[in-house]
């Protein structure tokens, strides 16, 4: 009886993974969009640290004057508990600073940087359009950065 309900339980988590990839995926073509119509240029998507326990970096975007903006993308069907914002805790933070640090360790200079936040309210075509908000700076590293 165990067995069972454990299979159907990682059955039905696997289905409610591919939906939240894809809604996941749509947010940060969203996200993407929006920064490349106020002339940021994509650098690379889903930047990810080998191993596990690392981080990842959902979008790393080139402003005009060489500025590179690393970004987080966050949505969420509504602002209940807190909305996007809210998920994106210390340790969130922390392990966007660690992959950053570990892209910047593959270029041969470093240019001034940032951490921008996307965030995504809603889901397009439901209620409306998702709102967007774009957060610049929204948090700093470390000073060691």
């Amino acid at each position: 009886m165990w067995g069972s309900r454990k299979q159907g339980a990682l059955a039905s988590t696997g289905a409610a993974a591919d939906t939240t990839k894809a809604r996941g995926d749509a947010a940060e073509a969203l996200a993407l969009a929006h920064l490349r119509g106020h002339g940021l240029r994509l650098v690379q998507r889903n930047f990810r640290t080998p191993g596990r326990g690392g981080g990842e970096v959902d979008l790393i975007m080139r402003e005009p004057d060489g500025t590179l903006v690393f970004v987080e993308v966050r949505q969420r069907a509504s602002s209940r508990q807190g909305g996007a914002g809210a998920s994106i805790t210390g340790v969130k933070q922390r392990r966007i600073v660690f992959a950053a640090r570990h892209f910047l360790l593959h270029l041969g200079s470093e240019p001034p940087c940032r951490f921008d936040v996307v965030l995504i309210e809603g889901v397009a075509g439901t209620d409306g359009p998702a709102r967007l908000e774009w957060l610049r700076a929204a948090f700093d590293a470390p000073a060691a950065f």
